[in-house]
């Protein structure tokens, strides 16, 4: 029903929008427009059907929530304030009230569990993420009780203890091979939507692409029809637009089949040459003024002259035998066995010429050096090149070219690093 880009409200059209912004003094105008300015929120409104019967709305928060960077602390400031705007947004439209979903990446891992390495971090529970993320849920399961936050994890509604329940893995050291990552993406529904009409929430790991995996959630309710499309979602489409269209826009022009295009191009040769025929016909049946009789018409000028009997006849040629045939000719077996010595001398000149060759050029250019073992597993390293800013960026250096995974497992990345020489 309705399409909002942002949640501060500053990029609104106030045509189609959702609105319902909540209190926003705390931020100042510069602040808003900086938290919108990267294009990580868009609403959704819907219209929806319980199972009851019952016509409620639906408020879709997608969101890709920005991430802190250790060597960027204002960026751990910049994430926290997106956070609270988008918790006061949430907030608002409930009180409105819709109910709400917040789904997409959120950039934070809740819990240990949803983390690979959550004992080897420092102060786990204590990153200001997941503080934000504890005042946002309720404890887990769907079962009210006395205090209660606004929304729930659906995931770990359905799968409280699923281990492993992973989203995101490193691309760069193929953590995703041995499932070596954490939980980024959610979705979070408030808490009677995620009573009364969630029936699943999932993951799908195996669908590749991207560094991060779908989630999804399967919801007991039917989406009722909006009477228009919002101008957001229809900014794209020209039959949306309100103004008289031209008729180029309906034609499209279509790739032509290889196989039609060749049979086009047959059939037009054919009908080139046809009508060279015709025209070579309609030619011949004129008369040629060399044909129109010896009485009339011009005639040539060697016809003026006449050969000098006085002068002597050339001698008719006399062919030669070749030399060939004055020799003995060959059996065919001679033959055979000639032509078998001549391949194999050409054949032997050719092997001996590109030995000499390959070991010309193989003292000349050395080749790459054979990739050092690792320790751990004695298999050949790969190179990697330091790409962080410092004394040693651009340095090249080797280490195990196994998947990273965790250290209790054998078939995981070793320890192994070593730099390498300068050429």
């Amino acid at each position: 029903m309705a399409a909002e880009e942002g949640l501060s409200g500053l990029l609104a059209t106030h045509n189609g929008d959702v609105g319902c912004y909540g209190n926003m003094d705390e931020f100042t105008q510069e602040e808003l427009r900086a938290l919108d300015s990267e294009g990580r929120a868009l609403l959704t409104q819907h219209k929806i059907r319980t199972w009851e019967g019952k016509e409620k709305t639906l408020t879709l928060i997608n969101v890709y929530c920005p991430r802190a960077d250790a060597g960027k602390p204002e960026r751990l400031s910049f994430k926290m304030r997106f956070y609270r705007l988008l918790q006061i947004r949430a907030e608002a439209l409930l009180a409105a009230g819709s109910h709400v979903i917040i789904l997409g990446d959120l950039n934070t891992a809740h819990r240990p569990i949803d983390h690979w390495d959550a004992v080897n971090l420092e102060r786990f529970e204590e990153d200001p993420g997941r503080k934000w993320m504890d005042g946002l849920l309720s404890n887990l399961g769907c079962q009210a009780g006395s205090h209660v936050r606004p929304f729930i994890d659906s995931y770990r509604c359905f799968q409280p203890n699923q281990e492993g329940a992973f989203t995101c893995w490193s691309a760069v050291s193929g953590a995703r091979h041995l499932n070596y990552g954490s939980r980024l993406d959610y979705v979070l529904g408030d808490r009677t939507l995620v009573i009364d009409t969630f029936q699943d929430s999932f993951r799908l790991p195996e669908v590749m692409g991207s560094d991060h995996c779908p989630v999804g959630a399967v919801l007991s309710v039917s989406s009722v029809p909006a009477k228009q499309c919002p101008p957001l979602c229809t900014r794209f489409l020209p039959e949306f637009a309100g103004t008289q269209l031209k008729i180029r826009r309906f034609l499209v022009c279509l790739k032509q089949d290889p196989v039609c295009k060749q049979s086009a191009l047959r059939l037009s040769k054919q009908t080139q040459v046809q009508m060279h025929q015709n025209k070579a016909r309609v030619r011949s049946t004129r008369p040629r003024p060399s044909q129109a009789g010896s009485s009339r018409g011009q005639k040539n000028l060697t016809s003026y002259f006449q050969p000098s009997s006085n002068r002597p006849q050339a001698s008719p040629i006399l062919e030669l035998p070749s030399v060939g045939a004055l020799m003995t000719p060959k059996t065919l077996e001679e033959e055979v066995m000639a032509k078998v010595v001549e391949g194999q001398a050409s054949a032997s000149e050719a092997k001996d010429e590109k030995e000499v060759r390959t070991s010309f050029w193989k003292s000349v250019l050395g080749g790459p050096l054979p990739m050092p073992l690792c320790g751990g597993h004695r298999e050949p390293c790969v190179m990697r090149t330091v790409k962080k800013p410092g004394p040693n960026l651009g340095r090249h250096f080797y280490m195990c070219a196994r998947p990273q995974g965790p250290p209790t497992d054998p078939s995981s990345r070793c320890n192994f690093f070593l730099w390498s020489r300068p050429s």
